[in-house]
């Protein structure tokens, strides 16, 4: 094991090897590193096509969860906590799943762990776990340029969900064909889900949050719908996009002052331990995403869990040694977040 680094990023480097269900989980990683050699393209910029389709589902999305504010008065204690619990699954699919296990390769999986991670980002439902990770690589290799799916250097609505509802920038399309993404292709949970998302969605997005208050102590299909559903799902989206606008923009860079990404603790605190976000871009390969451990991140509890229970193991860290070295050479010198 070593460490390589480059201007913005460190990380360590594994011998390649292959066991089992852990195939790829343990090559070379390389592409979560910032490439200092891409730059943009000179000239005036593509223009921006507009996906009304996604402009549409989006806003019916939003409206609906809107109203479902108003049902929470009339729910259930018990459709409550089954928002709650929707939330936090849908929630750790995401950040302990498709970004920390699959994208970063931060820890590995057993097969038991990997397939509820599946199921819980398909209740999450923002594109499938292949797509998230391919997307997020390329955020991290090419940060902040026309690479990045979602450049904030475009403005904060760009960055939160305006690039869902317009056209890739064809050098997001390029370099992304461009990752290795070998690892993702071997696995077969991945795939599986991939193969069948559309079905899949429906049932862990909509049908189940939806089905079980009303069958189990029937509490209404309204109430069930826009609460623990609608209500449910598009918080959990705005709290990751939170990490894609608020966490590049707002909050300090005590570990590299020359890249966007910042520590802002109410976006960890709503995304569950992801708003660390400078340290994350500088040490992409550190299970919590934080230099903090635990504090302010559900996420890395449940993975310490879940390592706990046997179905988690070889979680990366980066040393307290490595992480000063760090911020003396390249921190803005403000005092940490956390």
């Amino acid at each position: 094991m070593m460490y390589r680094g480059s201007q913005t990023v460190s990380t360590y480097v594994e011998t390649p090897k292959a066991n089992g269900e852990d195939i790829g989980q343990d090559r070379e990683m390389t592409d979560d590193i910032f490439d200092t050699t891409y730059t943009e393209k000179e000239g005036p910029k593509p223009p921006r096509k507009i996906v009304w389709r996604n402009v549409i589902l989006m806003s019916m999305l939003h409206i609906g969860a809107l109203y479902g504010f108003f049902f929470i008065p009339a729910a259930k204690p018990a459709t409550l906590l089954w928002a709650v619990v929707c939330f936090m699954l849908s929630a750790l699919g995401v950040t302990a799943g498709a970004h920390r296990l699959w994208s970063h390769r931060s820890f590995k999986a057993k097969l038991p762990l990997r397939i509820f991670l599946a199921v819980s980002n398909t209740m999450a439902f923002q594109n499938d776990i292949f797509e998230w990770a391919r997307d997020h690589r390329a955020h991290h290799k090419y940060s902040e340029t026309d690479a990045d799916p979602h450049n904030a250097m475009r403005g904060f609505f760009f960055s939160h969900i305006g690039w869902l509802l317009l056209r890739k920038h064809p050098d997001v399309i390029e370099k992304g064909k461009k990752l290795d993404l070998s690892d993702l292709y071997a696995d077969k949970v991945v795939m599986f889900q991939r193969r069948h998302y559309k079905k899949l969605i429906l049932v862990m997005c909509f049908i189940v949050p939806t089905v079980v208050p009303w069958y189990f102590w029937g509490e209404s299909l309204y109430t069930a719908f826009y609460v623990p559903c609608l209500l449910r799902y598009a918080l959990v989206l705005n709290a990751t996009w939170l990490v894609n606008s608020a966490a590049h923009m707002y909050g300090n860079r005590p570990y590299d002052k020359n890249i966007n990404p910042r520590e802002n603790r109410f976006v960890a605190l709503g995304a569950i331990g992801e708003g660390f976000h400078n340290y994350h871009h500088t040490f992409p390969y550190d299970y919590t995403a934080s230099e903090f451990g635990i504090r302010y991140n559900l996420t890395t509890c449940f993975i310490n869990l879940m390592c706990y229970f046997g179905l988690a193991s070889d979680c990366k860290r980066v040393s307290k040694e490595t992480i000063m070295a760090r911020q003396l050479r390249t921190g803005d010198g403000s005092q940490r977040s956390g």
